[in-house]
């Protein structure tokens, strides 16, 4: 659990601040709620529903301190543009958000960007899954990578990293392309336009990962370079697996249902069957991918949200400045 982290470094030490749920809810000041509960309705995951507590206790501080961060950044923009003589395209501020599977980061990004965007100085923010980035099924099935989608192999990181570096020079409608769950594949007619906003968010499996360094000092560039600001979200993994199995089991009554689902194969499941179908999955591609991929890179964001098993967020963790 993550709560034992400090415990292997002296608090001095710890590039962290720790937080419990009700310190960080102090933090709110007179943050307004600006949420109804048909927002919060509309926002919720499949297995999460996002209660008003959750909101003021976690995200008005979170969505305070990133507020003031972008503040920051547009005034540095604004004083560097000057220093250089020279006139730049607006600048994105950029959120870096990962996590596991069923971990909640859709619902997360969501309910961030809804509240960012009711500030005055960034009213703009757009969302980006990375996703999109998997490479299609047939380009996964040539290379032998069906088994491994998820993986940091299956993504096309080039086009990921000159999506992020197209949007960080400022220019006009980006395109990002669109993953969809229910045909377990890319979409190539669809895309998401990303034209000069305030905030981008990107939300991803593996988007705070490094690449591998070259021996001979040239630059690789990471997904996480384009980053200003980085969100890990962690839960045990028995309590995600848990999580995973019950949208599992959710999915096969709703969307399976469709004859048309790419998993429509698993609608006919019995519980028990489905149970142990779901667990398979997590256990032989999830769990795999989050102990050696993703979970490495929780150290490298810049805060933590610590889950608890009914998906209240229970410790915070800001990385000192």
């Amino acid at each position: 659990m993550l709560q034992t982290l400090p415990q292997r470094t002296r608090p001095e030490l710890s590039p962290y601040r720790m937080f419990t749920r009700e310190e960080w809810a102090k933090l709110r000041a007179d943050t307004p709620m600006t949420l109804s509960e048909e927002d919060l309705a509309k926002l919720s995951g499949i297995n999460e529903r996002v209660s008003a507590e959750e909101v003021v206790d976690i995200y008005l501080p979170m969505s305070r301190l990133l507020n003031l961060y972008v503040h920051a950044a547009q005034a540095l923009h604004s004083d560097t543009t000057t220093f250089l003589g020279r006139r730049d395209n607006k600048v994105p501020f950029i959120i870096g958000m990962a996590g596991s599977v069923a971990v909640g980061k859709s619902t997360t990004a969501r309910v961030l960007r809804a509240l960012l965007a009711r500030w005055p100085d960034h009213p703009r923010v757009d969302l980006v899954p990375t996703d999109g980035f998997l490479l299609p099924n047939a380009e996964l099935e040539a290379r032998n990578l069906m088994h491994r989608k998820g993986f940091p192999e299956s993504f096309d990181q080039s086009a990921l990293l000159k999506f992020l570096a197209d949007v960080k020079a400022g220019l006009p409608k980006v395109k990002a392309p669109v993953y969809s769950h229910f045909d377990y594949d890319i979409r190539p007619d669809q895309h998401i336009v990303v034209d000069r906003p305030d905030i981008l968010i990107v939300e991803g499996l593996n988007v705070l990962q490094p690449a591998t360094l070259p021996k001979d000092g040239k630059a690789i560039p990471f997904v996480s370079d384009f980053f200003d600001f980085s969100i890990y979200i962690h839960a045990d993994a028995k309590v995600t697996e848990d999580w995973y199995v019950n949208r599992f089991l959710t999915l096969r009554r709703t969307a399976f249902q469709h004859p048309d689902a790419y998993f429509h194969r698993y609608a006919s499941l019995s519980d028990d069957e489905a149970r142990t179908t779901a667990l398979g999955i997590w256990r032989r591609i999830n769990l795999k991918n989050l102990e050696e991929n993703i979970l490495p890179t929780r150290q490298r964001a810049a805060l933590i949200l610590d889950k608890g098993v009914d998906h209240a967020i229970e410790r915070v963790w800001l990385r000192k400045l």
